[in-house]
Order: C-alpha cells, then sequence, then structure tokens
C-alpha cells in the first residue's frame, strides 16, 4: 500500500482556506496512493476556541473527507475539531474510500496548553482495520506515552497527526522512531509547518518510519510538501518472524 503524508501550512482558524489548499496539494501528491494522512486540526490549526469552529459529523469537514476519498480511492485520516451535545473533542477521522469510518478522540490532551480546559478526553483506543493493514490511531501529544500506543498484537501501522511545536521537533523526531522500533510496526507522522498567532512554529518534520527504525519518507523541516512510501504487509510480517520480539513483551495495558 502506498501511503502518502501531507505537510502543509494551515491558515488560523479558515475552514475553507484550509481545505481549499489541502484540496490542491491531494490532488497533486495522492494518485495511486492506499492512504493518505492530514495533520492535526489540519482545517483549523491548533485552536483553544472550540465553541466557534466545532462540527459535527455530518458537517462540512467530514461531507469533504468522505468526498475526497471516495473520488480518490484512498483512504484519508487527519483531526478535526468535533462537538457532540455539550462537549468538544480533538477527534482523528479514518474515512475508507467506500465510505465506512473510524474516529479516535485524543486521549493525551496537553496540559501544558491548556487543551484540557476546553477538550474532553477521549477513553478508547481505536485500532481499525482497512485492507491488509490495522491502524492504530493516535494524535500528537499521545506519541509521548508508549503504554497507550502498545502493540498488543493487533497493529501494524501507528498514525501521528499532529501540531507539534519547533521547539521540541528534537523529540517528535526521536520518538517517533522509538514507537516504530518497540512495537515493531510501521509509523506515519504528519505535522504541520508555519505559525500560530501565539508565536508558536511548526517545522513538520514529518515521516514514515519502517518497522525497524529506518526512514522510508521524509519531507524537509519548515517546508510544506508531500511525500509518499509503499508499505509491505509482506515484510512486515516476515521480519516479525525472524525477529519474534513481541514473545518476549512484558503484558501490561491500559484499558
Amino acid at each position: 500500500m502506498k501511503a502518502t503524508i501531507i505537510q502543509s501550512t494551515l491558515e488560523w482558524e479558515n475552514k475553507s482556506a484550509n481545505l481549499e489548499h489541502i484540496t490542491s496539494l491531494i490532488e497533486t501528491a495522492a494518485p495511486g496512493s492506499g492512504i493518505v494522512v492530514l495533520p492535526e486540526m489540519f482545517t483549523t490549526g491548533f485552536s483553544m476556541n472550540p465553541a466557534l469552529l466545532a462540527e459535527t459529523m455530518d458537517g462540512t469537514t467530514v461531507r469533504w473527507m468522505k468526498e475526497t476519498a471516495s473520488r480518490g480511492g484512498f483512504a484519508l485520516c487527519g483531526s478535526i475539531i468535533v462537538q457532540e451535545e455539550d462537549k468538544f473533542y480533538n477527534r482523528l477521522i479514518f474515512v475508507t474510500p467506500e465510505g465506512h469510518m473510524a474516529t479516535y478522540d485524543k486521549r493525551h490532551l496537553h496540559s501544558m496548553g491548556g487543551e484540557h480546559t476546553v477538550y474532553s478526553r477521549g477513553n478508547k483506543r481505536v485500532v481499525y482495520g482497512y485492507r491488509e493493514f490495522s491502524f492504530n490511531m493516535q494524535v500528537c501529544y499521545d506519541l509521548r506515552f508508549p503504554v497507550w500506543s502498545r502493540n498488543r498484537g493487533d497493529t501494524d501501522v501507528i498514525i501521528y497527526s499532529a501540531n507539534w511545536p519547533s521547539v521540541r521537533s528534537n523529540v517528535w523526531k526521536a520518538l517517533l522512531v522509538a514507537r516504530a522500533i518497540e512495537n515493531q510496526c510501521y509509523v506515519i507522522g504528519v505535522n504541520r509547518v508555519g505559525g500560530s498567532p501565539d508565536g508558536t512554529g511548526y517545522t513538520g518534520d514529518s515521516a514514515i518510519i519502517g518497522p525497524r527504525g529506518e526512514m522510508l519518507a521524509s519531507l524537509a523541516q519548515g517546508a510544506e510538501g508531500t511525500a509518499s512510501a509503499v508499505l509491505s504487509a509482506e515484510t512486515l510480517e516476515k521480519y516479525r518472524s525472524d525477529m519474534p520480539i513481541w514473545r518476549d513483551a512484558d503484558p501490561f495495558e491500559l484499558l
């Protein structure tokens, strides 16, 4: 399966501009892809104004995701702000070309940035099967918590959709590789570039990493762009068979 990552700039809290721009990037990069992954809060940037920006699951962005996936013949994954009743969620949405959908609400909310004061924490681990792979869905800060990301024998690819600040880019790059190695799986990490009104900068460093920690595709620091790599179920299975580290893993887990 060809996986494509979209490392984009984001217009602050401007949904229509972001959807138009990302559509143009997808049209250029996605042909032949099995999955396309977008950054966290790809329609708004990392905003603490959910009351003004939240959508429902039948709103404009979800409809756009379904239409884009159907038209392109690939799965599409990215996080947006969603409201359900009186709660707001940072929700990662995975849509297949057939219109099937899985959702994951970010569990680890960034308390230092106040995320927990306006968003509700997810409490469900989500692994979704699409074609020959099982995708473990994660958002940004979840990357720092290896137990939550842990492969319990059910994960082939971990997706991290992020708005990860440039001041901690070394952590982002190191942990993406660590999660791939320790879980013997592919890792897809997609981060934005540009900046936010509060002065936070983002350098991207998006990448697709193989189960040995090898770099399969990456994007230049600070530059908008797209990249692709082929994920091989056969190669993954052979590596796990030849190097069955998983047999010696500790059994601890959450939820």
